[in-house]
């Protein structure tokens, strides 16, 4: 039990493990072991390198950190305070990285900069019409299964014009092709 502030939080780990993970844990394990092992045979200035230790001013490879990661391979710890079953609390882990997908649309395919607003009301709207285009956004991409980028450069080149020919206005419809018009049958 860890106390915070005022209230006491029982916390828990839970911890998983995967073959794909341990596999990529491993060749990155041999990669800072030749990374290690690359500037131990140098004579240039030491640089970061998880596994190079100094003992008596000369470079060594740390063996034991070594065997140490590799008995870590695959294993990841998720800490909690939900009271709920392990695979829920995995599940939830697992789909952070939707969120993190999401912030990361927001600041670049949304072009959400930072705008200095004054007020209160000016700070809202600005929020809201940001996660209002984000939640438009993420519907799209669930239902066509495109990412927000692609729909908007399939989509951009269809364009209406009006064209004025003497007193005349005449509306120039765009040609869909069928590819576009599965796309925006998706979002009916």
């Amino acid at each position: 039990m860890q106390k915070f502030g005022e209230s006491e939080t029982e916390r828990r780990v839970i911890y998983q493990y995967k073959q794909e993970r341990a596999d990529l844990d491993n060749r990155n394990i041999d990669k800072q072991l030749k990374k290690a092992q690359e500037q131990k045979a140098s004579n240039a200035k030491i640089k970061k390198a998880k596994f190079l230790k100094i003992v008596k001013s000369k470079k060594e490879i740390d063996y034991e950190a070594v065997d140490a990661a590799r008995q870590m391979a695959g294993i990841k710890g998720y800490v909690t305070n939900l009271t709920c079953d392990e695979q829920t609390v995995i599940d939830a882990y697992h789909s952070l990285f939707e969120v993190e997908k999401s912030f990361r649309m927001t600041k670049s395919d949304l072009q959400a900069r930072p705008i200095f607003h004054q007020t209160r009301d000016s700070i809202e709207a600005h929020l809201t019409i940001c996660f209002a285009a984000l939640a438009i956004s993420r519907y799209i991409q669930d239902k066509t299964k495109l990412s927000i980028k692609k729909f908007v450069q399939k989509l951009e080149p269809i364009k209406t014009g009006i064209i004025q020919i003497g007193d005349k206005e005449y509306t120039a419809q765009p040609r869909i092709d069928i590819e576009i018009e599965k796309i925006v049958n998706c979002l009916k």
